[in-house]
């Protein structure tokens, strides 16, 4: 059925030629039918072929101005389109809370989905440089005195009710990414664990810690895998400070941090490792040499990347200087639903075995958004470390998260407003360009760090 634009267009264009049908006889009975001394059925013989001919022209006109201007609503229709079946979505992944406007999803070359239409800002997006510090809290300044103390903490074994453990056997600073490089880590009594250890670099930006964002500060953070029963397994954090009471070595410490008269406490423990984390930043990746006024600093393939990585809808979730919505530069939504869209990806990757911080009986995870700093070299990744090939991540997060598997109907309810997506599954030549970007936001740093600790250990292998 036409609609009503259309019709009136229509409407226009028929007053317009009975005016000119009515001009044309008019001409014909009295101007050229006399001058031609035509007789009277000579005249109608005239008007009648004069007339066919500009209705004939006029209907030819009206037909292509009518598919130029309105292409879609009048051919369309006469497309054959898949049976499709319209269903309704109960999630917001901008905010990742339950959606309260709800979107009718009707897929027109594919399985239907239950999925929320992405806001998408019409202000161009900024990219921006990670600082050179990271912020401390007031209750908590930085320190270098702190930040000693901290370091041996992190680095303390002690800790650990088998003492075997560290932080940083998590969490390797010295030759690592920040990570353990396994999909899920091992605790005490090589338990393992559920979820995936997260690089702890940059990590002082982020405004909630742990895959479900349950700690709010660094400093809350560092208190939880010590008393965690399959990480570090102490019983108590009274156990942890009396471990830090039994080397005489931290009584200086302890009073150069915070003073000889301050009670060595969790709290201080705490303190102190945190801010020996908030110098553990890495603004020294290509991408910041580029973004800092460095032309030559990414390739084309990178740069190919980074708009696909704007257009595609990436920086929604994953934006400002850390990458991330869970920042402290902007921590309005610092949990998002994972996955969004079903796909098989969520059976192969057991994507909702686990749901994070969503409601139980959810169905769907609740997640914190993690930075994309040094990505490339943090894997396996993911919650749960399923996922050991990057090109493989950017696929599966194109398709559960922005929905680029096929194209779409949104129906918005509230606005009352359809909008027609065309989202197709990436190409390999996309994928392999995100990727491509995603490596730029490596530091060169931690890329050295890497490698002298790998040529140390193949050192040490061919010694043995």
């Amino acid at each position: 059925m036409l609609n009503l634009t259309i019709m009136n267009f229509l409407s226009v264009a028929l007053i317009a030629l009975v005016v000119g049908l009515a001009v044309l006889f008019t001409m014909v009975r009295y101007d050229l039918g006399p001058k031609g001394r035509l007789a009277k059925s000579g005249q109608w013989f005239l008007a009648t072929a004069l007339g066919t001919g500009i209705l004939s022209l006029a209907v030819k006109l009206m037909i292509i101005l009518t598919v130029t201007n309105f292409p879609g609503t009048v051919i369309e229709p006469f497309i054959e389109q898949p049976d499709v079946e319209l269903v309704v979505s109960e999630y917001d992944p901008l905010l990742g809370i339950p959606a309260s406007k709800r979107f009718l999803w009707q897929s027109l070359d594919s399985q239907p989905i239950a999925a929320n239409q992405v806001a998408r800002s019409s202000s161009p997006y900024v990219w921006q440089t990670l600082p050179d510090q990271a912020p401390a809290p007031e209750n908590n300044p930085m320190t270098s005195e702190k930040v000693v103390l901290g370091k041996r903490l992190f680095f303390d074994k002690n800790l650990s009710w088998d003492r075997t453990l560290s932080c940083s056997s998590c969490h390797d600073v010295i030759g690592g990414s920040g990570d353990d490089g396994l999909p899920t880590s091992r605790g005490i009594n090589n338990q393992l664990g559920g979820r995936n250890a997260p690089t702890v670099w940059n990590a002082a930006f982020q405004s909630v810690l742990f895959w479900d964002g349950r700690a709010a500060s660094l400093e809350e953070q560092a208190k939880g895998p010590l008393i965690n029963p399959i990480e570090m397994g102490m019983p108590s954090w009274e156990e942890v400070v009396q471990r830090v009471l039994d080397d005489p070595a931290y009584v200086p410490l302890f009073a150069d941090a915070f003073g000889a008269d301050t009670a060595i406490d969790i709290e201080r423990i705490a303190e102190a490792i945190a801010s020996y984390e908030r110098t553990l930043i890495t603004p020294d990746a290509p991408y910041d040499r580029f973004v800092r006024g460095d032309l030559d600093a990414l390739s084309a393939q990178q740069l190919r990347g980074m708009a696909s990585f704007q257009t595609l809808g990436c920086v929604n979730c994953h934006f400002g200087p850390n990458f991330s919505g869970a920042s402290l530069f902007d921590s309005r939504a610092p949990l998002r639903i994972f996955p969004i869209y079903p796909t098989p990806f969520e059976q192969q990757y057991e994507l909702t075995r686990d749901t994070g911080a969503a409601m139980a009986g959810s169905g769907r995870g609740s997640w914190r958004v993690p930075s994309l700093r040094n990505v490339a070299l943090t894997g396996p990744w993911l919650h749960n470390g399923s996922v050991s090939e990057l090109k493989e991540v950017v696929r599966i997060m194109s398709s559960v998260q922005l929905g680029h598997t096929g194209r779409y109907l949104v129906w918005s309810d509230d606005h009352k407003v359809m909008t027609k997506l065309d989202r197709p599954a990436l190409s390999d030549g996309e994928i392999e360009d995100i990727v491509a970007f995603l490596q730029s936001l490596s530091s060169d740093m931690l890329l050295e760090r890497i490698k002298l600790a790998k040529g140390s250990t193949d050192q040490a292998i061919v010694a043995h």
